[in-house]
């Protein structure tokens, strides 16, 4: 019986507004409110709420049989708080079900895993509490932002007590293995790895509503006969995909939500099929081997590469200057400093500054709100350079800046000192005494003559 293994990740990151040069120093509230509210409420309405209703209802109608993973981002609950709490809502009524399995990630949807381990950690963390109070489980298994994996990373989350990650099954990594299988972590190999079937996850993610496909329509009965025709040796399929497929990346024109309503009920019909959790899939199954992966890969483009985040300079020069402040980040209590850091740290900035426009240009501009990558990387480096400064009056990078940092504080307070007391002074205006007056306009003149 082979098992299919359903993961569904959830991100929309805070977007900036145009901040231009000129704002540097004069204005430090970078975010486009109306672009993230706007985008984040047609994703409700368009996939999350309606996913999540169609999951529900197959969940409810197969007794448990049906089950799926998701991971979401800290920020897109923190979007979700803000502008669609009822998106909140659906998913701790899936959550109640016991069907459906929380997965672990970084809060940020961050890179930090390239760049520092203790940073890493402290977001997987902060995400996994706030996984833990909206929805009530602990994850147990890891997917990093973007199913970015290596050997290094998969020890990292090890060591963090994860049984499992989750990753793409990258045909050159994999060589002549298949995907379909679950392997361990070269270097600690209590870690499984779990690793993406790419082309049945593709063909619903980007091939569904194409015409031009040469299996268009995909029907679940085509989709679930293709699964059940895989060599009988193979135990998993993982179909890992961005949720944005239903309803946003495939329209519900196409029919893609008539799919997912009627796909469980065909596998479940066949009886070579069925549907599990990423870690009920770990305890159930033994691994094959291990699996060897010397440099990063992830689920992005044709290359499964890093080459999307970090394939030219502009992004190398964004990614380490903002990494370089991580030092005096840790040493900041300032609460909004801290949460600016998070949003910063968010992966999508770094996305919109790729130059692919060839294989993968169409993807590279979903959602992206500039109109080049140089545009934004502009913009990025501008609110970077504003939360520099900031970041220079609480934390100063030298003894040098130190020193300026205590001058600039108390001719701060003084000034705030002068305008209350400027403001007291309009409020109660200074009035001479009678007493003074009467005094004053008694005193005698003395003339001239008798001066002399």
């Amino acid at each position: 019986m082979k098992t299919i293994c359903l993961y569904f990740q959830l991100h929309q990151p805070f977007r900036f507004r145009r901040y231009r040069f000129f704002d540097i120093g004069n204005d430090h509230y970078y975010y486009d409110d109306y672009a993230n509210e706007t985008i984040l409420r047609k994703v409700a309405d368009n996939c999350y709420l309606p996913a999540n209703k169609v999951i529900l209802e197959a969940i409810k109608k197969h007794k448990g049989k049906f089950r799926v993973a998701f991971s979401l981002s800290g920020i897109a609950i923190e979007q979700f708080l803000l502008y669609a709490p009822e998106v909140i809502q659906s998913f701790k009524e899936l959550a109640d079900t016991g069907c459906v399995e929380f997965l672990s990630e970084t809060y940020s949807h961050s890179l930090v895993s390239l760049k520092s381990k203790e940073a890493f950690q402290h977001q997987v963390e902060k995400h996994d509490n706030l996984i833990e109070k909206y929805f009530g489980m602990k994850p147990s298994v890891f997917r990093n932002t973007e199913m970015i994996y290596s050997d290094e990373i998969g020890s990292m989350v090890a060591d963090m007590g994860f049984k499992a990650i989750l990753t793409e099954g990258a045909k050159h990594v994999l060589g002549w293995k298949s995907p379909n299988f679950m392997y361990t972590n070269a270097i600690n190999p209590r870690l499984k790895v779990l690793m993406r079937n790419f082309k049945l996850s593709d063909d619903l993610s980007f091939r569904f509503s194409n015409h031009a496909w040469s299996e268009f329509p995909l029907t679940a009965d085509k989709y679930a006969g293709w699964i059940s025709k895989l060599d009988p040796k193979e135990e998993i399929v993982n179909i890992f995909m961005d949720y944005e497929t239903f309803g946003e990346h495939q329209k519900a024109s196409s029919g893609i939500f008539d799919f997912l309503k009627e796909f469980p009920n065909v596998a479940l019909k066949n009886k070579l099929l069925k549907f599990d959790n990423p870690s009920s899939v770990v305890d159930a199954l033994q691994p094959v081997s291990s699996v060897h992966v010397l440099y990063p890969i992830s689920w992005a483009d044709e290359e499964r590469d890093l080459s999307a985040w970090l394939g030219n300079e502009l992004q190398e020069e964004a990614f380490n200057k903002l990494y370089a402040l991580q030092s005096r980040v840790e040493k900041c209590n300032d609460p909004e400093i801290l949460k600016d850091w998070e949003y910063l740290q968010i992966s999508d900035h770094f996305y919109y500054m790729c130059t692919k426009f060839f294989s993968d240009g169409e993807v590279h501009m979903y959602f992206n709100p500039y109109a080049s990558p140089y545009e934004a990387f502009i913009n990025y480096m501008n609110v970077l350079s504003d939360f520099t400064l900031r970041l220079d009056k609480v934390v100063p990078e030298n003894e040098m800046e130190r020193q300026i940092s205590t001058f600039q504080r108390m001719l701060d307070e003084k000034e705030q000192k002068i305008k209350k007391l400027e403001a007291e002074l309009k409020i109660k205006p200074v009035r001479k005494s009678p007493e003074k007056s009467t005094q004053l306009a008694e005193k005698p003149k003395v003339s001239r003559k008798k001066r002399d």
